[in-house]
């Protein structure tokens, strides 16, 4: 007969409170074989008897049997040094080896042991899966971070809000939950008072098991909430690569592409080997804060102006100072990750009324005269030169050449007080006071059409272009004086 012809099952030391399906089977098959064999002849009852028997054991990883071994020691002491390996390797994490061990012992005779080791150690460690157990950020119901425990899950929450509150704000909101009816003083001055903080996504969190290596540290996740990745994608410029070429080929606007490139413009140079951050950061989770201020704000004054008609033309006079106003704004602001978003005046009140200013301003016309501003002294032409230092010598006017005639003209009403050719290098010269503290003059010129004491008007022809005096060719010298200093014709001519 063969060996199963002889073999017995004993359940004695049974490990699980029930047997496998598979091995239930395989054990009463055992056992009717078993009783034909016996009730064939006691002869070979008697002599097969005398057998010894010997324990082994049937393994199941997770409910799967990988083998039968003799000696379950070697498959303990195997799980023992994978997960002590395990634990080693992340020891900041409570970790298992995602597996559940289980053995059904059975004696069998000697000759029926049938175990191949190796083999069970071999699957066994082949289903070794090791798993820590993780605190989930879960938001929209997706996990999206997984942290050691609970505690660093909230730590990362609270270290994510501190950055655009403080700890004594936080601490004020949370009191504030637990007592929603407490009424809210009003802002003072400088003050601001935060109303509420909060996430603009739900975060929840969930117990979970994961691979190690998918747990973040807090300063991780936090990143990872910031910016919605951890691992920005960078782009070398290569030879020929243009801003807007990269921008398409990774699928940014232009817009996009500067504003996350600090310091690039629609004029910047690339160079080959220049890196540029290619990835657009979109946070999980933004940090939404209310706020209430107050703040002192000035009004600005009104200004009236009123005409006299007895008053020179130029002439003002400050009839009533003006006086900035007060006024005292409270308002809501909503800020998200710092921006402000909204903005809304809840309260405002006057402190202090605002003061008109008063200016009276002349409108008599005097031929002697000017009002302070100045016409273009030739008919058209363009600035050869400008005033400033010219071979090593201050240039006090402006130069202008090529008019479409060589007619000069008087810049503002006036009386001429000098005309003539004093031989300092300017040669046939005029100048004009203004009656108002400023006086302008005009150089070079060919010829003289008026005289010392003639009053001119504005615009009228007072001589015509030349190259007298210390001139390489055909153009006007003119300069303007207030109350005797040089000051630039360019900021009161009007062309």
């Amino acid at each position: 007969m063969n060996n199963l012809k002889y073999r017995l099952s004993n359940l004695a030391g049974k490990t699980s409170r029930e047997m496998k399906p598979a091995i239930k089977k395989s054990i009463m098959a055992a056992v009717t074989v078993a009783a034909l064999s016996f009730g064939a002849g006691s002869a070979a009852h008697a002599a097969e008897s005398k057998l010894t028997t010997t324990t082994v054991y049937y393994v199941y990883v997770n409910d799967k049997f990988v083998g039968t071994v003799a000696d379950k020691t070697q498959v303990e002491k195997l799980v023992e040094a994978e997960l002590a390996s395990a634990k080693k390797d992340y020891a900041e994490l409570d970790v298992d080896l995602g597996v559940d061990v289980s053995y059904i012992p059975e004696q069998v005779f000697s000759s029926a042991t049938d175990s191949n080791t190796s083999e069970v150690l071999a699957e066994l460690k082949n289903e070794i899966n090791v798993q820590a157990e993780a605190s989930a950020l879960v938001i929209d119901n997706k996990p999206v971070a997984y942290l050691k425990d609970k505690e660093a899950a909230d730590e990362v929450l609270k270290t994510l809000m501190l950055q655009y509150i403080t700890e004594e704000e936080l601490d004020e909101v949370e009191n504030r939950k637990n007592s929603p009816n407490l009424p809210l003083p009003e802002v003072k001055e400088n003050e601001t008072r935060l109303l509420d903080a909060n996430f603009t996504v739900e975060v929840s969190q969930s117990e979970e098991k994961v691979s190690p290596e998918k747990v973040l540290s807090v300063k991780e996740a936090v990143e990872l909430l910031k910016k919605g990745t951890l691992e920005e994608q960078k782009y070398q410029v290569k030879e020929g690569d243009v801003l807007g070429s990269i921008a398409s080929d990774h699928n940014l606007k232009l817009a996009q592409l500067l504003s996350i490139n600090e310091g690039l413009d629609d004029n910047s140079i690339l160079k080959p080997g220049q890196e540029l951050n290619v990835t657009v950061l979109k946070p999980l989770v933004e940090v939404v804060v209310n706020r209430q201020v107050y703040s002192k704000e000035e009004v600005p004054f009104e200004k009236e102006v009123i005409e006299d008609s007895t008053m020179p033309k130029g002439d003002t006079k400050k009839k009533q100072e003006g006086k900035v106003g007060m006024k005292g704004m409270t308002y809501t602001l909503t800020e998200q990750n710092g921006r402000v978003t909204k903005k809304e005046v809840i309260k405002e009140s006057v402190l202090e009324e605002p003061v008109k200013e008063i200016i009276v301003k002349g409108t008599k016309v005097m031929p002697s005269r000017g009002d302070g501003t100045f016409a273009w002294p030739t008919n058209g032409g363009y600035i050869s030169s400008r005033q400033g230092y010219r071979w090593s010598r201050m240039h006090k006017g402006i130069d202008i050449a090529r008019p479409s005639d060589y007619t000069i003209k008087a810049a503002d009403n006036g009386t001429v007080v000098y005309a003539g050719n004093k031989g300092d290098g300017y040669g046939n010269k005029i100048i004009v006071d203004h009656n108002n503290g400023y006086r302008t003059m005009y150089a070079h010129l060919a010829s003289i059409s008026v005289s010392v004491g003639q009053t001119v008007s504005r615009g009228s022809q007072i001589g015509v272009m030349g190259r007298t005096g210390n001139s390489t060719g055909i153009h006007l010298h003119f300069e303007v004086y207030q109350n005797g200093k040089i000051i630039d014709p360019l900021s009161k001519v009007n062309r």
